[in-house]
Formats: structure tokens, sequence, C-alpha cells
């Protein structure tokens, strides 16, 4: 134990004295959170444009354009027919809605009719007005046919309708859609730092075996064992520290909530710097030079990074893509996140709890067995 404790000792004192790599293991994960409001944090509710072309001179074509007017987020002009196709196409208004001659009297037929929505964006934009004013005018619509076609009785329950004490009152739902998203992208760039860490502090075997630090220690009652577990335990203590900076920043500073209780996601993601931890052990054990070590590294953590989807939405990349992503850690991870922003208990999600644990234990074996196999210890120059 003492053997142990002096080990991390004189790493962490290496590291603290070294001012440029402590704050770039401190710091650098931050930029994840810069990136994340950069890509994300200008989204919100969108304002559409809407054009309305009246040729019914009729009281309901009339109502329904003040209508549209009070639909939330849809600024309406009202333009020339002559308009329309110049105001579409050059993307000044989203959609035209055109009232016909006739559209009053076909609403208090009871068949709304001579209506038309003119768009070059698609369902999107059509869709949402469509879902509005159908529903207004089926309302009215209604009114006519419980009238029977007594104009008067119509004009009775129409007035009353729209005079009528009832109120619906809307309130808008915070979207934790794009905290989430913000988060992912965070916890992606963080989880790309964390294994370059990891890979930096494990390289310095490498470095100790180059220089004949690491001969000379296990001529000493230190073994391989004790050697490589203070490694682990350096590692896990500044990625502890990356993780706790990180996610206090983004919640703290940023004011960005993860939708994810904050001690779950340290949990979360301290069971993959074991996976990190042991990945980066693994590649120092076949590395045989610093050098080396960093080329196996770059082609290992990078790739494997972009596959997994922590800079991108995995969904968005060809099938066979996504099934080699589940052979990688880094996708179990953002896979465990986003089922708890789901509302998903951890307990529920034991499978890619295990998982994470079992690529750890894997990586840590071979790592283990490596190093207490290397005898090569003496040719380094």
């Amino acid at each position: 134990m003492k053997e142990v404790l002096w080990l991390i000792s004189n790493s962490l004192s290496s590291i603290i004295r070294n001012k440029k790599r402590l704050l770039t293991y401190l710091f650098v994960p931050l930029i994840g959170i810069l990136i994340g409001i950069a890509a994300y944090g200008n989204t919100g509710p969108t304002k559409m444009y809407a054009g309305v072309v009246n040729h019914d001179n009729g009281k309901i074509a009339k109502d329904t354009v003040k209508f549209i007017n009070g639909i939330n987020n849809v600024k309406v002009t009202t333009i020339d027919s002559s308009k329309v196709n110049d105001q579409i196409a050059s993307g000044k208004l989203d959609c035209v809605i055109i009232l016909d001659s006739g559209f009053s009297s076909s609403v208090m037929n009871g068949n709304p009719d001579h209506i038309e929505i003119v768009s070059i964006k698609g369902a999107s934009i059509t869709g949402f007005v469509k879902s509005y004013v159908n529903n207004y005018l089926s309302n009215v619509a209604s009114l006519s046919k419980a009238s029977g076609g007594d104009n008067a009785a119509f004009q009775k329950m129409y007035d009353q309708y729209k005079a009528s004490s009832f109120k619906l009152d809307a309130h808008s739902l915070k979207d934790t859609s794009k905290n989430n998203d913000i988060t992912g992208q965070t916890i992606g760039f963080l989880i790309m730092i964390m294994l370059s860490s990891a890979g930096g502090l494990s390289e310095i075997i490498i470095r100790e075996k180059e220089n004949r630090t690491y001969l000379r220690l296990m001529s000493s009652p230190i073994n391989s064992r004790i050697y490589v577990f203070s490694n682990v335990v350096v590692n896990m203590i500044i990625m502890t520290v990356q993780i706790l900076v990180t996610l206090t920043v983004m919640t703290k500073v940023f004011h960005i909530s993860p939708g994810v209780p904050f001690w779950t996601m340290v949990e979360v993601l301290l069971i993959f710097a074991l996976a990190g931890v042991g990945l980066s052990l693994v590649i120092t054990s076949f590395a045989s030079t610093t050098a080396s070590a960093g080329a196996m590294q770059n082609l290992i953590m990078t790739p494997t990074c972009l596959l997994a989807g922590c800079f991108w939405p995995v969904e968005i990349m060809p099938k066979t893509m996504q099934k080699i992503a589940e052979f990688l850690p880094q996708r179990w991870l953002l896979d465990t996140i986003t089922q708890l922003q789901k509302g998903h208990s951890l307990s529920s999600l034991s499978m890619n709890i295990s998982i994470l644990f079992a690529f750890a234990l894997a990586f840590f074996m071979i790592a283990i067995y490596k190093f207490s196999r290397g005898n090569n210890v003496r040719n380094f120059i």
C-alpha cells in the first residue's frame, strides 16, 4: 500500500508542476459546452410569415383572417393576388392563404371550400396552418349544420360563439430538447478529451521505460500490477476532476440542465472512465515507443469517437456504421445518457452498465497480462 501511495503522489505532483498540462486537463473539456451552445443554443420558436389574399367580402372571411392573425408565432400580411408567386419564390413569405369568392357561403352551408394554401416549403408549413384553420372552420360549419339552414339562427349562434365566455389559455412549456442536444454535444467532446487525457497519462509508462525508470521500479518491491494500478488511480483522479468541473460549469455557470441528476451523470461517466483508462493501458502495453503510442491512440480513439456518435447523432449514419458503433464503449455511454434523459432509471439500464463494466474488465485484463509479460524494458535506447 505504501508503494502505491508513493507512486500516486509522485505522478500527481509531476502533473501539478506542469501548469500547461494541468490547464489542458481541466479546461479543454469546457470547449465542448461552447461548441454545444454554438450548435444548438440559438434554436427556439420560429416565427412563420404568412400572406393572406381575401377575394371574399363576407363576414366569415374577415373573421377567418382575424383568426389567422391571432395564431401564435405567425406574422400575417395582406397582399394582392398578383404578388403571390413573387413573395413565395423570394422567400419573403412561407405561405399564402387564398380565400376565393364564395368562401363565406361555403362555410355557412356546412362545407368549407374556396380556400387554398400556397407554399413551396411543403407539409411542414401547410400542415401547421391547416391544423389551425381547419379546426376553426369545422366549428363554424358545425354551427351552420345545427341551424338547419336558418340564417337568422346561424347568425345568432355564430355571434354567441364569438362572444362565448369560455376561454382557452395557452402556456408554452420549456423545450428541454435543446438542453439535451447541448448535453450530448458536451458529453461527446468530454469523452474525446477524457480518452486523450487517459492516453497522455498512460504514455508516462512508456517514457519511464525509455529512460529506464520502469526497469529500476521493477527491480524494487514494486511489481507490474502495483505499477499499473497506481497509474489507473491517477487517471481516475484526473478524469473525476474533469467530469466534476465540466458538469459544474455546464449546470451552474451556463445553467444548462442535462435532464439527468448531477450525481447520476457523474456515476455513469466514471464507469466509462474505467473503460477509457483500460483502453489507454492496452494501447500503451502494445506500443514500443511514445511515438507509436500516440499514433495508435489517434488511430483508435478518434475514429471510434466519430463512429460512436460523439460529434453528431448516430442515427444519421448508415445502418452498417450503427451496427459497428454497438461494439464501442462510447456508444453505450451515450445511449445510457439518452435513456436517462428520456426518464429511465439507472437501475433499469443494468444491461448498459454491465456492458461498460465488461469493456473495462476486458481492457484491464489484457493490459495487466501484457505488462506482466513485458520483458523488453532493457531494449529501450
